[in-house]
Parts: structure tokens; C-alpha cells; sequence
């Protein structure tokens, strides 16, 4: 099995990151954009699409700033792979941008991107932000 390879993604999105930080740390916030529903248990996340159910353990989280998970697949095999969605604020202009690290398989990198741009549009659209 090959490595995956780390990579980083930035979305700027209109919306206080306060507002922002709901959305992406809460059952209810993710399960508006991210899956189709999400269920947690203490540090476990259930998100689900359609007829698939993944869990992933929640890593760490910031408040206000970022939260990590690692998918129990991953987890299970002994990989240290991850994703963290975490906010950043220019300090000059005050933008908000989304930072979106994951891991994906050389081949299937334009994909997980194009998924990220997907699942972000739907944040957006929730926000009111697009």
C-alpha cells in the first residue's frame, strides 16, 4: 500500500468565525454540509452518507480555531492520517479562510480535491456566504 500524500487547501469564506467554528465541530453544524447525518459519542463521530456509516475519532479541537479527526479505518490500520478543518483570520484585512488538511493517494488526489470544493460549496451555501 503506497503512502498518502499530506496537502493543504484554503476556501475564504464570508462568515464570523465564531459562526464558522459551529459548523464544523458540531453533530449539527456537519451534518448541514459535511454527510448526510452525524452522531457523536464522547470523542467518536458517526458521519453518515446515503447507505455508508464512517467513524472517526475526534483528535483535538480548539475552540473557536479548529478541530481534527482521524477516520477509525485509518486508525485501525495503524495510520496516522488525518484531517483538520481549521480558521484562519488575516490580521490585516480580516478575511476568513477554511484550511482543509487531509491526506489522499497520488491518484486519487484531484478527486478528494474536487470532493473538499464540493462539501465547501455546501458550507458556503448553508453560511449564506456564496
Amino acid at each position: 500500500m503506497s503512502e498518502k500524500i499530506k496537502y493543504e487547501l484554503e476556501f475564504v469564506i464570508q462568515s464570523s468565525p465564531q459562526l464558522l467554528y459551529q459548523y464544523i465541530s458540531t453533530p449539527s453544524g456537519l451534518s448541514e454540509w459535511f454527510s448526510d447525518n452525524v452522531n457523536s459519542r464522547g470523542e467518536m463521530f458517526t458521519f453518515i452518507w446515503d447507505d455508508s456509516e464512517e467513524e472517526a475519532k475526534l483528535l483535538s479541537k480548539k475552540s473557536g480555531e479548529r478541530i481534527k479527526f482521524r477516520w477509525m479505518a485509518d486508525d485501525e490500520e495503524g495510520d496516522d492520517y488525518f484531517f483538520e478543518l481549521r480558521i484562519q483570520v488575516d490580521e490585516i484585512t480580516k478575511d476568513v479562510s477554511l484550511m482543509v488538511t487531509d491526506f489522499s493517494d497520488d491518484d486519487e488526489m484531484e478527486e478528494s480535491k474536487m470532493l473538499w470544493d464540493n462539501m465547501i460549496s455546501n458550507l458556503k451555501h448553508v453560511l449564506g456566504s456564496t
